[in-house]
């Protein structure tokens, strides 16, 4: 059974510093038995992370449809696992409001970070968190989970305007604010005709550890892929320029491409 402690160390030796911006994706159950369960989980990331900067994602795209169309960011629970949902209930962390596609952060600047989502109409656009992930040269943490949970491989989709990823038609959503008011947002929704690409993503692992944007370690049982954003996203971007339907089928990325 892990400790807060034996997490902690985990998180530095897989190359995570405590001055950081760093997105998790994750998988609870991934990391076995941790002594005090997910909870736990939480404490070691947050306590080491104090002087960064630490974010989950949200995302409420599962529910949120044109029947269901309101989305409060104080009570709507996130769809993508128990660790974002015990996350959003910490004291201090705030959430974006955006109606799909929100985050949730702790530390520096975390106000700032998800500020103005509601602006917004696209899932995941450039002057988004996702943009701010790059800008900020974040690491994304995939936590027992694979490449196929990249939400920021779809912005890297979006910001090159890879044709079929976003629907051509706005899904007129509302979002409540903390004070009570209700703004309309309409919003574009993703796109996937025939298959969800991001099933696909996973075939970046390889390209991503073999050029140094990433690196796999252990984090209790979980196996686990670090990930520089901005480096993602600079690789992603030359793969989509040579081939823009990379992400049609999950045939390997060609090695020419990237190893010299």
């Amino acid at each position: 059974m892990y400790t807060k402690q034996d997490l902690i160390n985990h998180i530095a030796a897989i190359g995570i510093k405590p001055e950081d911006t760093l997105m998790i994706h994750s998988s609870m159950k991934a990391i076995g038995e941790v002594e005090g369960g997910a909870d736990t989980v939480l404490d070691a990331f947050i306590e080491y992370m104090k002087p960064g900067l630490l974010i989950f994602p949200t995302h409420t795209w599962a529910q949120i449809n044109d029947e269901y169309s309101v989305f409060n960011p104080l009570t709507e629970p996130s769809c993508v696992g128990i660790l974002t949902n015990l996350f959003l209930k910490r004291p201090g962390v705030v959430r974006s409001w955006h109606p799909t596609h929100s985050v949730a952060a702790i530390g520096k600047d975390a106000a700032s970070f998800v500020a103005g989502e509601e602006l917004l109409d696209t899932p995941c656009p450039r002057n988004g968190c996702y943009g701010k992930l790059y800008d900020r040269n974040a690491k994304i943490l995939f936590l027992g989970c694979s490449l196929r949970s990249n939400t920021f491989l779809h912005a890297v989709e979006e910001w090159n305007n890879i044709p079929n990823r976003i629907s051509d038609k706005y899904q007129y959503l509302k979002i409540v604010t903390p004070d009570g008011r209700i703004i309309d947002r309409p919003m574009y929704r993703h796109y996937h005709p025939g298959i969800d690409v991001s099933y696909n993503y996973g075939k970046m692992e390889e390209p991503f550890i073999y050029t140094g944007i990433a690196k796999a370690g252990y984090i209790g049982d979980a196996r686990s892929v670090l990930c520089d954003a901005r480096g993602m996203a600079d690789l992603t971007t030359k793969f989509l320029k040579l081939n823009p339907d990379l992400f049609s089928d999950d045939s390997p990325v060609p090695e020419e491409w990237y190893k010299k």
